[in-house]
């Protein structure tokens, strides 16, 4: 079971750490590529995507620390499924709500729900 809770923080702590450095570094180029999403060159919708995209950086980091850090690996699979399954809700609303996406976001909400699930399933496993 440690082995998978290992790349179970891996994969996510990995995938949080390129993605928030991608969006980041250039989030109109990043999220036309993965999400098919236009981004319009607005000062103010840019800052926007940049602090999202920081908030998942250092999550990534955080998580990452718990592969090492074995004391902190609760936290770092709380981080985990705070963000993965928090980003899954919001696109599921958003279904109800504003309708279906395009098969990108459609994809980054099955990661979402894997890897949150995963994590989740870690941490009931750890704590029972």
């Amino acid at each position: 079971m440690e082995i998978f809770k290992i790349v179970t923080l891996s994969l996510s702590g990995l995938l949080l750490l390129f993605v928030g450095t991608m969006r980041l570094i250039n989030p109109i180029k990043t999220y036309l590529k993965n999400s098919g999403i236009k981004l319009e060159n607005d000062v103010n919708l840019l800052n926007e995507m940049r602090g999202v995209s920081s908030v998942m950086l250092l999550a990534g980091v955080i998580i990452l620390m718990g592969t090492f850090i074995p004391e902190i690996s609760l936290t770092s699979h709380s981080f985990a499924i705070l963000l993965f399954l928090g980003f899954a809700v919001g696109r599921v609303v958003s279904f109800g709500l504003d309708g279906k996406p395009n098969s990108l976001i459609i994809q980054g909400l099955i990661f979402e729900l894997v890897l949150g699930g995963a994590n989740a399933f870690c941490i009931v496993n750890t704590l029972a």
